[in-house]
């Protein structure tokens, strides 16, 4: 989604996309943000909260063709009031209220403009909140707001001072475990922090150029989970009450004459992370309580017409979020091995288990073709092992430059990189590492490893995301095509048919083996037949079907 903006003013039109591509990256990062939700309540739902909110938020102006700045961004706000979830939703929902007040009667905006109307986003949002907290969303949301203040001064470019902002938000964002203890002691930044910030970062990708609707679930690496973590986030995230976390309840009061600061007291008595906002007519309430009878029975005898209920169990939430974390930890906790050590990457649960519970692998860093690994990546995994002497295995041709980088730079150990440019080529690596680890030196190692990914071909099978003539093959937009080594060799509609075409024109009857990883999209019983019908149209080789569970490639194949 690329469109040219006017540097120097933003109208409605221009507004709406803006928001549309904040949405659409918050939704691709939503996963990310649920995993690092522990405060106030570790129940993993911080991302999907803010989602829901700007989803409701947009669908106000889903369907608008106004100019209007002041009207899209009021629309908004009171879709996002409307919509909001959870604590981060409707602190959210405040941020696009302050916004939407500076704007109201502005057919345009400006830089000066913008940057006033982020603080005024700010303050909306400390002023929902009875007891501000420093190191949440609203620390990231002041640092942005007084970033782009400071830039607009001097700068008119509307671009260079969303960067500016994004910037600033970013860096608050990854000094709140500094101010908030939890998030240090549980080794994480704010989810709604971060949740602001893949708004913005949203928002300036589409102003820059870059995708911001990827059909893909890997997760950013942008702060690690390892950062500050001292081992000690599960007596963290205990509740401090003997009764638990008690239940999150949200609703909206509809009515006439509502005394909003009044209604707010009273429920501020009634429990605790409580946000009421709104005006006489519409209140959203927020509350966390043991029995969610007292606010909404409060709220009826008020002679409201209740809407929008939502009561969830967070105590539920937590243990289910604490649970999941664990197996996480164990998941990727290193694997030590005698000798050398292989650092490898690949994406999928079952590329993750081949390739450390039968090759051998210490440490798989998630990443791939659209979320490549850093050197401080590797430089984590290789610090994360005590062997002196580390192999590394990039999977990628975009990722060996950032291995090379991480080699280069370790001063206490050897590290070799065998520049394998795909995931079924680390896989033969692995596989004469396993054999050989401990009975050669390192070099030796190396140069066996590199010598075995020679032999391999790679079929990589995915959706074309746009419409394409490349080397003389043509697909439209949501296609399935077969990369061979990289370069575009087949098209179709169906991943079965184009896998038995390039077989086909590859004469794949010589190979001696085909090794076939099916992804997440895929079904076990229906790789197993393509599997039983490349053997009948192949019979030559030995034909192998592996669990991968590579997002967005359906198959992943090896070709020997």
């Amino acid at each position: 989604m690329i469109v040219e903006l006017s540097r120097r003013v933003c109208d409605g039109f221009r507004l709406k996309f803006l928001y549309a591509s904040g949405l659409a990256w918050l939704e691709h990062n939503r996963e990310r943000v649920n995993q690092l939700n522990v405060y106030p309540v570790p129940d993993g739902d911080t991302g999907t909260n803010m989602t829901l909110t700007m989803r409701k938020a947009y669908a106000a102006i889903a369907d608008w063709d106004d100019p209007h700045v002041g009207k899209v961004a009021d629309a908004m706000a009171r879709g996002a009031l409307l919509g909001a979830r959870g604590n981060s939703g409707v602190i959210l929902s405040q941020i696009l209220r302050g916004f939407a007040n500076v704007l109201k009667d502005r057919e345009v905006f400006d830089a000066s403009t913008f940057a006033y109307a982020c603080r005024a986003a700010s303050e909306e949002a400390y002023r929902a909140v009875e007891k501000p907290v420093e190191g949440t969303i609203l620390t990231v949301a002041k640092a942005a707001a007084e970033a782009a203040y400071r830039v607009a001064q001097e700068d008119s470019d509307l671009q260079v001072v969303l960067e500016v902002t994004l910037a600033t938000a970013k860096d608050a964002l990854r000094r709140t475990p500094e101010q908030l203890d939890i998030l240090r002691k549980a080794g994480v930044v704010d989810s709604g922090g971060q949740g602001l910030v893949y708004i913005l970062e949203g928002m300036a990708r589409m102003l820059q150029g870059e995708p911001v609707m990827l059909h893909e679930t890997l997760l950013s690496r942008d702060v690690s989970f390892a950062d500050t973590h001292d081992g000690t986030w599960q007596d963290e995230l205990e509740p401090e009450d003997e009764d638990g976390y008690g239940y999150d309840v949200q609703f909206l009061m509809r009515g006439e004459n509502f005394d909003v600061a009044r209604v707010r007291r009273d429920f501020e008595a009634m429990g605790w992370s409580t946000l009421v906002v709104g005006d006489p007519t519409l209140i959203k309430v927020h509350i966390h309580v043991h029995n969610p009878a007292h606010p909404i029975g409060y709220a009826i005898e008020a002679g409201a017409m209740l809407d929008d209920i939502v009561v969830e169990n967070m105590q539920l939430q937590y243990e289910a979020q604490a649970a999941q974390r664990v197996k996480k930890d164990i998941d990727d906790a290193p694997v030590m091995v005698d000798g050398v050590a292989v650092v490898t990457v690949a994406a999928g649960d079952g590329m993750r288990k081949l390739m450390v519970r039968e090759l051998g692998a210490s440490v798989v860093i998630s990443g791939g073709q659209t979320m490549n690994p850093s050197a401080e990546d590797f430089l984590t995994a290789i610090n994360s092992l005590p062997n002196d002497e580390i192999v590394l295995l990039p999977n990628n041709k975009n990722i060996i430059l950032a291995a090379e980088q991480a080699a280069k730079l370790t001063a206490d150990k050897t590290v070799r990189v065998v520049p394998t440019r795909t995931v079924p080529q680390g896989v033969a690596a692995l596989m004469t590492y396993i054999n050989a680890n401990g009975s050669v030196n390192l070099d030796d190692l190396t140069d066996e490893m590199a010598a075995s990914v020679r032999a391999v071909r790679t079929i990589e099978v995915t959706t074309s995301t746009r419409t394409i003539t490349l080397d003389g093959v043509t697909a439209e937009e949501g296609d399935i095509i077969a990369l061979l080594d990289g370069k575009l060799v087949g098209s179709g509609q169906s991943p079965d048919a184009v896998v038995e075409q390039v077989l086909t024109n590859l004469n794949a009857s010589q190979a001696e083996l085909i090794t076939m990883y099916f992804g997440d999209a895929v079904r076990e019983a229906q790789a197993a037949r393509l599997g039983e019908r490349l053997g009948e149209l192949f019979p030559g080789p030995e034909i192998v079907v592996v669990r991968g569970g590579q997002p967005l490639y359906p198959y992943l194949i090896s070709i020997e």
